[in-house]
């Protein structure tokens, strides 16, 4: 069995967890490019976690700038088993005001300035992913938003748009014409990414405001939405602390194989595949590669 370690990537107002303890900063460095921020590694009580602020200190970083890659790579080096993302997002359901927590899972991609894959010329892999979120940790999740009286609904599709604007009404009113739950401008490519590297992978959808689909309000107030934000890091902070304490000490498999993904997916023949590709791939594929 594999020893679990829970990694936890924090969105828009949530930038730090208190209550690490044991805190050290891990000075990894990933052949993709730059993360957003050093990972650094703690426990609560006796789970293992990896935390690492999507947006990097201070919020440097917008959605597109921000180097998924190099993030999913690194948290795969230190070990990370299950992956929580803490995004804050818009809705498109009266049923899901502010304050909510929507666990997605399905996504729509509509990005279109980032880059979907590790894989590509000299080593093409085609993953599974019509279950993008891994049901145990989602679950997991649910359990521990009830036990601290967090609002949460489970399941849902999260729309991802390119961003950095908001939506127009458009947009809005199309991809709630079409069922979606939630908007937001960060989980592609990042959930692929994690699935490419056979990490088990859940979305918390941290709601901050209905988006620009109800005709009789103005759209997107910036000022409110940081308003919500704060109350929902604190929130979420509550959520993976009580996450962590009922965590199990090995990583559950998967069911639907997120942590198994690569084990047919790679198509090209072993004497056509790119070196120089193969060694970015270490740490991502290596079970696979024999790395």
């Amino acid at each position: 069995m594999t020893k679990a370690i829970l990694g936890v990537i924090g969105g828009s107002g949530v930038y730090d967890l208190p209550g690490l303890e044991d805190v050290r900063e891990l000075d990894l460095t990933s052949p993709w490019g730059t993360p957003s921020a050093k990972p650094k590694q703690g426990r609560i009580g006796a789970t293992t976690i990896v935390f690492l602020p999507r947006h990097g200190a201070g919020h440097r970083l917008s959605p597109s700038d921000i180097d998924y890659h190099a993030n999913i790579d690194v948290l795969k080096r230190a070990g990370v088993t299950d992956l929580v993302s803490l995004s804050a997002c818009g809705s498109y359901r009266e049923e899901l005001p502010p304050g909510t927590f929507v666990l997605a899972d399905q996504f729509i991609d509509r990005t279109f300035r980032r880059q979907p894959t590790f894989f590509g010329p000299g080593c093409v892999a085609h993953v599974a992913f019509s279950d993008p979120v891994a049901p145990n940790l989602v679950a997991r999740l649910a359990r521990a938003a009830a036990a601290e009286s967090v609002p949460h609904v489970v399941g849902g599709s999260y729309v991802c748009m390119e961003g950095p604007q908001f939506s127009t009404r458009a947009e809005s009113t199309t991809y709630k014409a079409m069922g979606a739950s939630i908007v937001g401008m960060t989980n592609m490519p990042e959930a692929k990414l994690a699935r490419e590297a056979e990490i088990s992978y859940a979305t918390v959808g941290m709601v901050t405001d209905y988006d620009a689909w109800r005709p009789h309000e103005a759209g997107v107030d910036v000022a409110d939405v940081i308003a919500v934000m704060r109350d929902n890091g604190d929130k979420a902070r509550r959520l993976v602390a009580r996450l962590a304490a009922d965590f199990p000490a090995e990583h559950e498999p998967c069911p639907v194989g997120s942590d198994r993904a690569l084990d047919f997916a790679i198509i090209t023949a072993p004497e056509h595949r790119d070196a120089a590709l193969l060694a970015k791939l270490d740490a991502v594929a290596g079970r696979v590669l024999g790395r």
